[in-house]
């Protein structure tokens, strides 16, 4: 594919950013003219720690991010090296795609698939220096990274993104669907129809385009993991919009992974409660963050290293060959956030 080609893609991608920071700005502007009294969230006692090391816990400073929100910005920043992680050839020579792999989950996924021995193309907007950090966390895991920015409602841009990769990396096993477009309206007539856009596209057409830009490239053996929520799950009264493209990914997971399974691809969903990323510090008011996560019944959000494991369980075919078309709930209790 012509390097302009992706050129172009880089520049569109800097403007849907702009559109999202627009649409950023319009709802808080909209919110805080009503905003009701009804703020502040209860402590919910001690987090929990269960893992290898102690992760980061609430209150976290309060602390909004401008809309798509950049990883380097954050504090604390998240944990996504999983030094207790060793790998094993799980995903040896193997080539995949992680869509919104600059930061979060994203990051934490990529840099896991490297350490299983797969090169890794990280598809993003516009958060270049973030990208790059990836770039480097996997090329220290021994593997190759390819970096690609662009948005992914445009069904153009999932085509020379995904041939750019078969054409560098020489082939494509793994797709992660993972590029989401997350923000609070506090009341349904404050949902634009320019937001509902944003969202359904991004999370919707996104996972549409690339899935099949990729599917003419996957071969028996082949993964697709979809990133979906426990709000896909649950619903949530504040993301009407984003709760219903994650209800979508889970259904659009099932189908696909029925219609594929003669073909010897699986596919499954990933449905996450909350996670320190950059994506909820962008989405709400900086007085809500610091009690982010409490909700759960680990009293605390998830760090992206804690749930990368989950898409390396369902990448792997030494672990999963026989699981398609499942829901795989990494939500830090049994009902999530709530």
């Amino acid at each position: 594919m012509p390097t302009h080609d992706l050129n172009a893609h880089r520049a569109q991608a800097e403007r849907t950013a702009e559109l999202q920071r627009s649409i950023q700005r319009e709802l808080e502007q909209a919110e805080h003219s009503r905003k009701d009294a009804n703020g502040g969230q209860q402590k919910n006692g001690q987090a929990v720690q269960a893992g290898a090391r102690e992760q980061p816990q609430n209150p976290f400073p309060a602390q909004h991010l401008e809309k798509p929100g950049r990883e380097s910005d954050l504090r604390p920043h998240p944990s996504f090296t999983a030094p207790a992680y060793k790998g094993s050839e799980k995903l040896k020579d193997k080539v995949a795609i992680v869509t919104g792999g600059d930061s979060g989950i994203g990051r934490a996924v990529a840099v896991l698939f490297a350490r299983e021995g797969a090169d890794v193309a990280i598809l993003y907007l516009n958060e270049h220096e973030d990208a790059e950090v990836t770039q480097r966390a996997v090329e220290a895991e021994s593997r190759r990274a390819l970096c690609i920015s662009g948005d992914v409602r445009d069904a153009d841009f999932c085509e020379a993104a995904v041939e750019k990769v078969v054409q560098e990396l020489g082939h494509l096993d793994v797709l992660v669907n993972n590029a989401a477009f997350q923000l609070h309206a506090p009341s349904l007539d404050l949902l634009s129809e320019t937001h509902l856009d944003m969202t359904v596209r991004t999370n919707l057409y996104g996972y549409f385009h690339m899935t099949k830009a990729a599917l003419k490239h996957l071969k028996r053996g082949a993964s697709i993991i979809n990133t979906g929520s426990e709000t896909g799950l649950f619903g949530a009264p504040g993301l009407i919009d984003y709760a219903a493209t994650k209800g979508g990914i889970h259904a659009f997971t099932k189908s696909l992974a029925t219609r594929l399974a003669p073909q010897g691809i699986r596919v499954n969903v990933v449905a996450p409660g909350p996670v320190w990323t950059p994506l909820n510090p962008s989405d709400r008011p900086a007085d809500k963050v610091p009690e982010f996560g409490s909700g759960t019944d680990m009293k605390r959000p998830a760090q992206p290293e804690e749930i990368a494991p989950a898409y390396v369980f369902l990448a792997a075919p030494a672990c999963s060959s026989y699981i398609t078309g499942i829901e795989l709930p990494v939500m830090g209790g049994v009902h999530g956030s709530g």
